[in-house]
């Protein structure tokens, strides 16, 4: 989001949520890497257009994007080189657990801005180590970059709430400890992708002072991309198989809903991802809300689920640049 100097979205301005109704873009070169699909003929709607099948294949990523193996196995390869350059990232303890840690990439300017990004895997799957190719980006642009582990949903006992409390408890150690590394806790962003694009916008729509005594601008702004921001058609489709959806659940943790405003100061959250890929949700239209801030949503033509999170080490990408932009830093 940007504070109402946005106005409109266009094509070149969006970079797209997935699961999250961005998706819903016309194209579908993202789409053209599923082999063609036998006609069949559509069971009982289950929600919006779409029968169950539909909706379990929206929230299954290797059915649109089957070269999923291997973009991993770059980003966690990616991930290695960018150590090798920078060194080992510093390592925090946020909470009492062993997985309650974060890492570090610092830039060589005092007081520089900080981006938290939180990585994604279904919620069920992924460790920082994996997460830090966008390092470099981010160090030679000016800014730390601190990269979250957190517990998954599967240890949680299918608990999406335990993730959300430990990603904003990391968010507040950020801010109180930022100029313990050099930091400005004062220019905090946060980007995620995937399920940590859904937390992304669960960070977004925290109420900051409320629970936890905090400016209730803690977070400047924020990228989320290819995320899951209502929560009813996650609930509808298989993977209620391991979540364990609640009512409250569902309402606390869809950050689309009516009464979750964004409560980013300055830049607020843009919504990339990817084109072509089911759309599973409305459209998370920009929305003025809590102080006058509105949805930026960004569509990448011709990437898929994955391929989407590959672009974020680039700073001449969409997803790159939207993040470099909105922490008002420029490509090294």
């Amino acid at each position: 989001m940007q504070p109402g100097g946005r106005d409109h979205l266009t094509r070149r301005t969006l970079l797209a949520t997935a699961a999250a109704g961005a998706a819903a873009a016309s194209g579908s070169a993202a789409m053209a890497q599923r082999a063609p699909q036998p006609a069949r003929q559509k069971g009982p709607l289950v929600w919006l257009d779409m029968d169950q099948q539909d909706l379990d294949d929206a929230y299954d990523q290797l059915v649109y994007a089957p070269n999923l193996d291997h973009v991993l196995k770059r980003l966690a390869r990616n991930s290695e080189l960018v150590r090798e350059r920078l060194g080992a990232p510093k390592r925090f303890a946020y909470g009492p657990t062993a997985i309650e840690g974060l890492d570090v990439f610092t830039a060589k300017a005092p007081n520089a801005p900080v981006n938290v990004f939180v990585h994604g895997g279904a919620w069920r799957t992924g460790l920082a180590k994996n997460y830090h190719f966008p390092a470099e980006m981010f160090v030679s642009a000016g800014a730390h970059l601190v990269v979250l582990d957190f517990i998954n949903v599967i240890e949680a006992g299918g608990n999406l709430n335990a993730m959300a409390e430990q990603v904003r408890r990391a968010v507040a150690w950020v801010y109180r400890n930022a100029q313990s590394f050099g930091g400005d806790p004062e220019r905090l962003y946060v980007s995620g992708h995937s399920s940590g694009g859904h937390l992304t916008g669960v960070l977004l729509t925290t109420d900051w002072q409320k629970d936890f005594g905090l400016p209730p601008t803690v977070i400047k702004g924020g990228v989320a991309g290819s995320g899951m921001y209502d929560l009813k058609p996650v609930r509808l489709s298989k993977r209620s198989s391991y979540v364990t959806f609640t009512d409250e659940i569902e309402q606390g943790l869809s950050a689309q809903r009516p009464g979750q405003a964004p409560r980013a100061g300055g830049a607020g959250p843009r919504h990339p991802g990817d084109a072509g890929v089911p759309a599973a949700e409305p459209r998370f239209r920009r929305r003025r809300q809590g102080g006058g801030q509105a949805v930026t949503l960004m569509v990448t033509e011709g990437y898929n689920h994955f391929e989407v999170l590959e672009t974020l080490g680039n700073p001449y990408s969409m997803f790159g640049r939207a993040v470099l932009e909105q922490m008002k830093l420029s490509p090294a």
